[in-house]
């Protein structure tokens, strides 16, 4: 793996080079084994919050893992791209707009003890437009070298906070052409709920039901890339204990190696559709 500045990495991209690479500041990651239709993403995966914002953070480091998406990118990381966040969305959230990409209070708790300083709102903010300069890069190059793409746009969500029976898997697409999409999206649908599990865990997948696709990577992927679809894919924290933090790494492992067959499947059923 290298260490690359933003504009090396874009640089690489437009070239077609191959390569694996961390971003100059550790912000973010990207391999690229293959110049292939579909990408793999974990933008929720990262947990690193830089030393400067701990003395004015009110939440715990607990509290800021219980909402980020562990393991999400370790689910995909055989795929050959994969761009994935290792800061924690409390720092900035890769999945929000850029004005509303720096949280002042996050699920109804105040998240600073001061106002940040606008130095350290600026610094996180420059990580999110870096990113976002990459994304575009690579998706830009990846619909000139394919008819079509699609994005598998990988998060986690905490179930036991629900008071109704949720899915193990739920795909949302609000924000996605559904009437040409559709029966791409049913697809998806049908392969998660066929993921087997462990320990009794049931697959169920569902469009729709407790999230609906609404997160910035999906909305600016979409409306600037036509022939790109993003699959806003939730698998619940089946794979973890969501109140003690242990992670059950067989559970991960699991999901990984279907994944490994099932995201090449659906991408070749895309990308054959010709939609």
């Amino acid at each position: 793996m290298h260490r690359l500045s933003v504009s090396e990495i874009i640089g690489r991209i437009e070239n077609e080079e191959v390569f694996e690479a961390v971003a100059e500041d550790y912000s973010f990651t990207l391999k690229i084994a293959e110049y292939v239709p579909y990408v793999c993403a974990a933008v929720h995966d990262g947990h690193q919050f830089r030393k400067s914002l701990w003395e004015n953070c009110l939440h715990t480091e607990y509290d800021r893992w219980y909402e980020e998406d562990p393991c999400t990118r370790e689910m995909v990381e055989t795929h050959p791209i994969v761009i994935a966040g290792r800061d924690s969305r409390f720092e900035y959230d890769l999945n929000r707009a850029p004005d509303g990409a720096i949280y002042s209070d996050a699920w109804g708790k105040a998240l600073w003890k001061e106002t940040l300083p606008k130095e350290e709102y600026d610094h996180s903010l420059n990580k999110h437009t870096a990113f976002y300069q990459v994304v575009h890069a690579l998706i830009r190059k990846l619909e000139q070298l394919h008819r079509q793409v699609i994005v598998f746009d990988m998060h986690s969500y905490n179930w036991k906070r629900w008071d109704r029976e949720v899915p193990t898997w739920n795909l949302g697409t609000a924000n996605i052409d559904n009437e040409r999409f559709g029966a791409v999206v049913e697809s998806w649908r049908i392969k998660l709920s066929e993921i087997e599990f462990p320990h009794g865990i049931k697959s169920t997948s569902r469009i729709n039901d407790t999230f609906q696709g609404n997160g910035f990577f999906l909305k600016y992927i979409t409306t600037t890339f036509p022939n790109t679809l993003v699959l806003a894919t939730e698998i619940a924290k089946v794979y973890c204990d969501e109140y003690s933090g242990v992670i059950f790494p067989e559970v991960v492992s699991i999901v990984k190696e279907q994944l490994k067959e099932l995201i090449p499947l659906q991408a070749k059923e895309f990308v054959k559709a010709e939609l």
